[in-house]
């Protein structure tokens, strides 16, 4: 019986793939660059053919790295950076640049409709349980109605990144509940929403968003055409499958209602799944539908390791970060006591400003405190901190948590840095087995779609393998609140101050 799991998970710069088995081992996986492209102020653009072309490198690459036979693949399963806007004829062919999520082209028109009507974005929070994003996908597609009609007419379906790569593996359209819900769409019903529809003006294109399924839903079989071009089996079988974030939950075995799950990547999100969508604190924050009935309450910070890799090209002035470097960057912080002697670092490294713990599109990152008396060490350490104060910050807004705190993505491999998360939280940190978490989701999906799974639950967490426990030092908890005090100092200043 066929047991080898593929998982594709299309991230904004990088496409991974990867294989696993039933027990969710990760017996290899490869990585290609996707370029973005920003040709206008405020418009972040993929080329479809380019993410073509990189999902194919990295399914090959893996093929070539593990030795594995592509007939012992029982199926396939995708996830991708959620909402934006990819446009496709009625056989798939894009019809211009996919919109990424990152795009703001739309704000204009958001700052118009909110002007007409003061209650805009609280209308779509009470339906979707999230903050208005530019990037989502209907405004997105009501920009091109009113900017690019003659693509919006000429377009046979509109979804996201995901949907684009699987109708090319497949031929079949298609979306899922996870992405539907955050268009913006309807999070109770875990579909679309007319409502939104209506709210955009879109109802009478509502026919070009295909229906959505259950993510653990067989969404057709790869075909001739793909299976050829990809070096794989034609008929094998593919999932409907999910959006990024919900995925890296399933893969990261967080699928339990009660569970915490902080993602510590280029983006920071920090997240409580529950049995029941929670809209509260109202009108902040992202509230993502997951598998099998269940939601996951997120607040975010839009630069996560972001702002590390920036301190470390501008500050550092390091190109090569191999591990004999971060060993050195791990001992140069170490030196340096917690508080930073003072120097504190808010990360919102983003040019689209913070979306929690408030909504300020304005804010921006910035060092404070500083006299001629620091230097690089506390620069850097104030940059670790600033990172695990803004997730306390945003755990603040959270349902309770009472276990420990699952901590996947890049800043995870950091050590020091988990073992900052679970002082100043003062909860242990757990660290999954395995580096790629979407993808693995991606691939329990269609583990479960084929049968090799009862349930996604089932799959997630029978699959859990944690690599190692990091429990917090109670008696360091003192110096984290001054800390974490002297940080929202910092923060409600600046974010007064950019109003």
């Amino acid at each position: 019986m066929k047991s080898i799991l593929l998982g594709i998970d299309a991230g904004s710069t990088l496409t991974k793939a990867a294989l696993f088995d039933r027990e969710g081992h990760e017996l290899g996986r490869c990585t290609e660059p996707v370029e973005i492209s920003r040709p206008r102020t405020g418009w972040c653009e993929v080329d479809p053919d380019q993410a073509w072309a990189a999902m194919k490198s990295a399914i090959e690459g893996v093929l070539r790295q593990t030795g594995i036979d592509s007939g012992e693949i029982a199926a396939i399963g995708i996830s991708a950076a959620m909402v934006g806007a990819w446009l496709v004829d009625e056989g798939g062919n894009a019809l211009r640049p996919g919109i990424n999520w990152e795009d703001s082209r739309s704000q204009e028109m958001l700052d118009a409709r909110l002007a007409a009507d003061s209650e805009f974005y609280q209308r779509i929070f009470r339906e979707d349980g999230c903050v208005m994003q530019q990037g989502c996908t209907l405004p997105v597609a009501a920009w091109l109605r009113d900017n690019e009609p003659e693509v919006f007419t000429a377009a046979a379906h509109i979804f996201s990144y995901k949907d684009f790569l699987r109708m090319k593996l497949t031929g079949q359209a298609a979306a899922d509940r996870t992405e539907a819900a955050v268009a913006p769409g309807d999070a109770r019903g875990r579909s679309r929403s007319a409502t939104m529809m209506e709210l955009f003006g879109l109802t009478e294109g509502a026919g070009k968003f295909p229906p959505a399924f259950d993510s653990e839903a067989l969404a057709g079989k790869l075909t001739q055409t793909a299976a050829a071009e990809l070096g794989l089996v034609e008929g094998t079988p593919v999932a409907v499958g999910a959006g990024d974030v919900p995925s890296t939950v399933v893969g990261a075995s967080a699928l339990q209602a009660g569970t915490a799950l902080v993602i510590l990547g280029t983006t920071c999100i920090a997240g409580v799944v529950s049995d029941e969508p929670v809209f509260t604190p109202p009108d902040l924050g992202l509230l993502f539908t997951l598998p099998e009935r269940a939601w996951f309450r997120s607040m975010v910070n839009v630069a996560g390791t972001l702002n590390l890799d920036w301190a470390i090209s501008t500050i550092l002035g390091e190109i090569a970060r191999d591990a004999a470097f971060f060993q050195r960057l791990d001992d140069m912080i170490s030196s340096v006591p917690i508080g930073s002697d003072g120097v504190v670092y808010l990360p919102y490294l983003s040019e689209s400003g913070i979306i929690a713990p408030v909504f300020n599109q304005q804010a921006r990152a910035g060092f404070f405190g500083l006299t001629p008396r620091h230097g690089r060490p506390h620069m850097m350490r104030a940059v670790y901190e600033g990172v695990v104060l803004a997730v306390r910050d945003l755990m603040q807004h959270l349902p309770e948590v009472k276990s420990e705190i699952l901590l996947t993505g890049g800043g995870s491999n950091s050590r020091v840095w988990t073992q900052m998360l679970a002082d100043t939280l003062a909860k242990p940190v757990a660290v999954p087995e395995g580096t790629q978490f979407g993808a693995r989701g991606a691939a329990l999906l269609a583990g479960t779609a084929v049968g090799i799974f009862p349930s996604v639950r089932e799959a997630s967490i029978s699959t859990r393998k944690i690599a190692r426990r990091q429990a917090p030092d109670h008696g360091a908890r003192k110096e984290w609140d001054k800390a974490f005090v002297a940080y929202c100092v910092q923060r409600d200043k600046t974010l007064r101050e950019s109003v």
